[in-house]
């Protein structure tokens, strides 16, 4: 079968009753048979070839088809923009009203559907912005593009994701735009043009940054206001459209959470970007510790090897071989000694130092009184200090009888107790960060080895953590202003360095207890943490006291509600909730507050929050739409155009009338039946005989 013929479903059919070879053959015969009847000027030559036709025609069976068509009703796409950028002034509210009026108009034009897709929002605007086009993709995948008459999108324009050419969204249709606020209106942002995500305790970190007045002239003045975790610093004073150096200080180890805010511009869309929030990580560059020995013995080496062992450690170790009070006839310069330089210690390098340690260290005269005030002052300005009993700590030598007095928790009572025991911890280590997860289990009982020794104390303050013979303290922590001081009430820990009975968690424990008298945040006994995880606000907060707590957490937008945290144990209190919003998380507890930073340092989404038809113009340009701008004009004129017509003009958007169909039957009538061909190819030739004949 073959169609020789179409016009506007009708087609003419040719069913050729034989091969199309035989039928060519047959056609060269009747040539050849009319060329010599024109060569020999025969009469009735036309008469024969008329015949010939009629029996091709005959042979070739023609029918006329006519479609029976159903027609399609033409599709109209409404995209709703419901990305964050929607939610400035009454967009939102605008969006709304744009698609009822898009809706009755089209509810008055001929033959057509719509279709509503809403999208662009999500979780990831702040990183990819608004992509708005990969919604589109989806709402259409399912629909025919021929039957797409036009879309329009309904947006404020600053759209992510249009693509590079307009044959990459497969349909012909015009797309348009409905913008949905003024496109003269301005707005200030600020921008992190680079921020580090980690910097050197101590050292300030460089913050590049620039504030902007789109849509105004640079060069106007203006005031930075930042905060530290929470705290306010002192403002900057910046000018618009200049790159500028912020310099930000880090005072402690761990995450540090700025907030730089700009004040409002002359024009404003949103105050969204007026605010960057930058999360930087504290390390120390390296930790000092000061190793004083007060003789040798066989912990000495266990207290150096632990604290060589962390790479974060610089350590200064001197033992005392040779005290003032020990006389011999030994001449100085024989001594194969070095002095102990007591003045660069602890007068002019004393606040270099991060921790110092006293192991089994007697006061035989080596520190002047004055040089014990210096580490008072220097552990209340900030340092730290720990001491290591031994033996002699209740005697007439002991640092208790110092000025060190004034810092220490417990007190000697002079007697020194000589049985095994195996050091315990205690209910309030147990929820400790230093020991809490000594034990892999809490409740069982300690599986180390046993201590042989230890000094007896009474506390008067302080966190007793481990206690030991008789449940005596053995080791206290406690915070004197604003530095700190831990205490061990025996001299055996290097049993278990040994492996004795096992051994113990010795590199653990002075590991914790060490980096807690150094203000390592994550040994924090009483602290509030806050993180933003894949959608979710984690909230941990740790505490010494069993009791239930609760926290308030304050959303981006302002909005507070309540979080109960529940007991997770070793003195932990865990909560989470939806955190879906991009910005900053506040989260207190009344005497601490915690901060959780969600998204990019720069939002895309607000990076030009201005409406804007220009991102989009090239994809309304190559399919043949416009613009419009709805709060200022209202809905524009909705009407059907050809395919060949302008699609978009002022204040109308064109629809496409494709005339799609669905074919549902066919109707066949032959064209030349063969009995009336074969007549006519008859009476042809007895009309050509006749002629010749006469």
């Amino acid at each position: 079968m073959m169609t020789s013929l179409g016009l506007d479903g009708l087609s003419v059919v040719l069913n050729p009753l034989l091969p199309v070879y035989a039928l060519a053959a047959l056609a060269l015969a009747f040539g050849a048979i009319f060329a010599l009847s024109l060569w020999r000027r025969a009469r009735g030559k036309s008469l024969r070839l008329l015949a010939g036709i009629a029996i091709l025609a005959a042979l070739l069976d023609p029918s006329i088809v006519k479609e029976r068509r159903d027609y399609q009703r033409d599709i109209a796409v409404i995209v709703l923009d419901r990305s964050p950028s929607q939610s400035i002034g009454t967009r939102e509210a605008d969006t709304s009203a744009a698609r009822l009026a898009l809706e009755r108009q089209m509810g008055g034009l001929a033959d057509i559907d719509v279709k509503i897709i809403e999208g662009g929002g999500g979780p990831d605007t702040a990183e990819h912005g608004t992509r708005l086009i990969e919604a589109l993709r989806r709402g259409i995948a399912d629909l025919p593009p021929a039957r797409i008459a036009g879309i329009v999108i309904v947006s404020e324009g600053q759209i992510h994701d249009i693509p590079a050419q307009f044959s990459e969204l497969g349909i012909s249709a015009p797309v348009h735009l409905l913008l949905t606020d003024d496109p003269g209106k301005g707005d200030r942002r600020i921008e992190l043009v680079e921020a580090p995500s980690f910097g050197l305790v101590g050292r300030p970190i460089e913050v590049k940054l620039r504030v902007e007045d789109l849509g105004l002239a640079p060069g106007a003045r203006t005031i930075l206001r930042i905060r530290r975790d929470g705290e306010p610093l002192d403002p900057v004073s910046v000018t618009t459209g200049e790159e500028m150096t912020l310099p930000l200080d880090l005072e402690h180890g761990g995450q540090t959470v700025f907030e730089i805010e700009v004040e409002a511009g002359a024009q404003e869309l949103t105050l969204s970007n007026n605010r960057a929030v930058l999360t930087v990580n504290g390390v120390r560059d390296r930790l000092r510790v000061l190793l004083i020995s007060g003789e040798p013995y066989p912990g000495e080496r266990t207290w150096r090897n632990l604290l060589k062992s962390d790479p974060s450690v610089d350590l200064i170790h001197f033992t005392i071989l040779r005290p003032p009070n020990k006389q011999d006839a030994t001449p100085i310069n024989e001594l194969a000694l070095i002095a102990f330089p007591i003045d660069e210690l602890f007068d002019i390098k004393l606040r270099e130092f991060d921790l110092i340690i006293f192991d089994r260290f007697q006061h035989l005269g080596i520190l002047p009184e004055e040089y014990f005030l210096h580490i008072v002052d220097y552990v209340r300005e900030g340092g730290a200090v720990l001491e290591s009993a031994g033996p002699s700590s209740g005697s007439q030598f002991s640092l208790y009888r110092t000025p060190l007095a004034a810092i220490f928790a417990a007190m000697p009572t002079g007697e020194v107790i000589q049985q095994g025991y195996k050091p315990g911890i205690t209910a309030l280590g147990k929820r400790h960060p230093v020991t809490a997860d000594l034990l892999a289990d809490p409740d069982a009982e300690p599986n180390w080895g046993r201590w042989f020794r230890q000094m007896a104390a009474t506390t008067r303050d302080g966190d007793v953590l481990m206690d030991g013979a008789g449940g005596l303290p053995l080791l206290i922590l406690e915070r004197v202003g604003k530095g700190r001081v831990a205490q061990i009430f025996s001299d055996h820990l290097w049993l278990w360095s040994k492996g004795f009975e096992g051994g113990g968690p010795q590199a653990e424990l002075i590991r914790r207890t060490a980096h807690w008298l150094m203000q390592e945040p994550d040994l924090e006994e009483e602290d509030l943490r806050a993180t933003a995880i894949d959608g979710r606000l984690e909230i941990e907060r740790r505490s010494l006291d069993a009791a239930a707590s609760s926290v308030t957490v304050i959303r981006p937008d302002g909005s507070s509600e309540e979080v109960a945290l529940s007991d997770s144990g070793r003195g932990r209190f865990t909560g989470s909730l939806p955190a879906a919003d991009q910005g900053l998380y506040k989260v207190s507890d009344a005497a601490r507050d915690a901060f959780a930073a969600l998204g990019e340092i720069n939002s895309k989404e607000f990076e030009d929050p201005r409406a804007s038809a220009l991102p989009m113009q090239p994809l309304l340009a190559a399919s043949g739409g416009g613009y419009a701008v709805f709060p200022e004009f209202g809905s524009p004129d909705l009407r059907r155009v050809g395919k060949d017509d302008d699609r978009a003009g002022n204040r109308w958007f064109g629809f496409v009338r494709n005339e799609d169909f669905v074919v549902t039957g066919i109707d066949r009538a032959p064209l030349l039946p063969p009995w009336i061909a074969l007549i006519l190819a008859t009476g042809l030739l007895l009309a050509a005989w006749r002629r010749e004949g006469r």
